[in-house]
């Protein structure tokens, strides 16, 4: 079904999208699901970038290239930052369709960058069901900071990032951190 003929209304979103080289900053067009149902939707396996705008990671802020419309694959890209919390999707769909969540301060690392914010989970904090069980390729991050690990002035706040599961190297709840000891 064409875009021109299909039921859904269409509407750009303005996002960052970062993969292992680069970060396009750009639109990409949602339906009323917002850019999670648009990212975790397994019947596609590609993103569009509408007024894309391309940047190297050692220098995320000097522009390499500016095209219309930029295509990549979903399973190579880390991390999509949203501005707006509610450009991610409705409430249901971000939080699995449960109203009560628990909110767990936690810091993500990939092979490219260091993600810290908080994730919203239905009940206790389970590591392997969240990387290995369910259709959700990418997970909600709110509040969210993003630096290069290589490269520090490379952040990225926003108010709901997606992270790519596929991606996450390791999890860590902050209130599990080890508090230093103290000398007398």
């Amino acid at each position: 079904m064409s875009m021109d003929t299909s039921p859904r209304t269409y509407r750009f979103l303005p996002a960052d999208i970062l993969t292992s080289g680069y970060r396009a900053v750009g639109k990409i067009m949602v339906t009323s699901h917002g850019a999670m149902g648009m990212l975790n939707d397994p019947t596609h396996s590609a993103i569009d970038v509408n007024d894309a705008r391309l940047a190297r990671l050692h220098m995320p802020t000097k522009l390499v290239d500016h095209f219309e419309l930029v295509r990549m694959m979903k399973k190579h890209v880390y991390a999509v930052c949203m501005a707006r919390r509610e450009d991610l999707g409705p409430q249901a769909l971000v939080r699995g369709g449960f109203s009560n969540v628990i909110e767990y301060p936690i810091r993500i690392t990939t092979q490219m960058f260091e993600i810290e914010g908080i994730m919203e989970l239905p009940g206790r904090f389970d590591f392997v069901s969240l990387i290995t069980e369910g259709t959700r390729e990418f997970l909600p991050i709110f509040n969210a900071t993003l630096t290069g690990i290589l490269i520090p002035n490379l952040r990225i706040e926003g108010a709901g990032m997606l992270i790519n599961r596929r991606q996450i190297d390791l999890m860590a709840l902050l209130n599990q951190r080890v508090k230093p000891e103290t000398q007398s």
